[in-house]
């Protein structure tokens, strides 16, 4: 009894606890992919940035770029339809990157992000209709020597990381809006539905 009260206590680690180095970077780039597939086909054009969205998804416990998986090229607006201008491979994106090394040093579990095109409705869909957490980013009180990215995303992220990230005020032009989860499988489902709601 007292060695199935052990068994019962203390479960043998999990699959993903166990995944060697090699395996979780294949696994992080084969989710990055079948998220890129989702936006492709359903994504609104809306919501890319004029530079490019993109899409990152980081290992555990990554610690530079090299650790985390994007679209190279980003992705964009071709004849209308949107589509990734490269393949997925880590290292692709040092933006993306840099975000979720911030994001990640407050919630190591959020370890997915989306960066798309900045809308007023895009944030009342986001915030009114999918109830995510949107908190506003301020860039421009970063101390010197501090990226402003950095800076205002840290900032967003000391009482917890939202779900959104969004620039301060209203009727800003090309203008980018963060959002992260635990899973690309996530952040896309969310683009999706506010595609089909802006």
């Amino acid at each position: 009894m007292e060695s199935f009260n052990r068994a019962v206590n203390n479960p043998p680690p999990s699959k993903n606890t166990l995944m060697d180095p090699v395996s979780e970077r294949g696994a992080v780039l084969a989710h990055v992919k079948d998220a890129v597939t989702l936006l492709e086909q359903s994504m609104n054009a809306n919501l890319v940035p004029p530079e490019g969205a993109q899409i990152g998804y980081a290992i555990r416990g990554a610690r530079d770029a090299g650790g985390i998986a994007a679209v190279e090229g980003r992705i964009s607006v071709r004849g209308g339809n949107v589509q990734a201008s490269g393949p997925c491979s880590f290292g692709a994106d040092e933006e993306i990157s840099r975000i979720l090394l911030t994001v990640m040093k407050f919630d190591p579990r959020r370890r997915s992000a989306a960066l798309l095109r900045f809308s007023d409705r895009a944030l009342k869909v986001l915030d009114e209709n999918l109830f995510l957490e949107c908190v506003p980013y301020d860039g421009g009180v970063a101390p010197q020597g501090i990226s402003s990215m950095d800076w205002g995303i840290a900032s967003c992220c000391k009482k917890g990381v939202p779900d959104v990230i969004y620039p301060r005020g209203s009727g800003i032009t090309d203008a980018w809006l963060l959002l992260l989860g635990e899973k690309p499988a996530d952040v896309a489902n969310n683009i999706i539905i506010c595609s089909n709601r802006i």
